[in-house]
């Protein structure tokens, strides 16, 4: 095994690792971050009063749309073929809490798409939300468990 971080060639060069010889498995990630916020837009959203419309459908279908993305958006991902992408909202007290999850059965994680997931669905709160609150705040996205592959499984403390 080598110290070389895996993303980088013998000189130094960026490239994609290749995957080709690594065995299918079953691949499970979950993601999650949270939005905090005004009661006053909080309620706004929760009770559907928010002028753009239905603020989670859409954030839901922008976390889904984005994980479906990934690739295209960091630059040495692989593209994958996701068997399962769900983006889920919890009501907090002053905000929403964010869980995205990512499945796919392949040679390499899905670690990134379901973070990609929970990144943009809270972005799209934020866009969706603008106008009640602009000092709402985006905060701990991180990766919160993972399954499959060499690495096994691992989940956050």
């Amino acid at each position: 095994m080598t110290n070389r971080p895996t993303h980088l060639d013998e000189s130094g060069a960026a490239h994609m690792v290749d995957v080709g010889a690594k065995p299918a498995t079953e691949r499970r990630a979950v993601a999650g971050g949270r939005i905090t916020m005004t009661a006053d837009a909080l309620e706004a959203i929760r009770s559907g009063n928010a002028s753009k419309g239905d603020v989670l459908s859409t954030a839901r279908i922008a976390g889904i749309m984005a994980a479906k993305r990934t690739a295209d958006l960091i630059p040495l991902c692989h593209p994958l073929a996701l068997t399962r992408v769900s983006v889920d909202f919890d009501w907090e007290t002053n905000g929403i809490a964010v869980r995205a999850t990512a499945a796919t059965t392949g040679p390499t994680g899905v670690e990134m798409e379901a973070l990609t997931a929970a990144s943009v669905a809270l972005l799209t709160l934020y866009d969706m939300a603008k106008a009640l609150d602009r000092a709402m705040v985006l905060e701990g996205i991180r990766l919160l468990e993972k399954s499959g592959g060499r690495s096994g499984d691992w989940r956050a403390e």
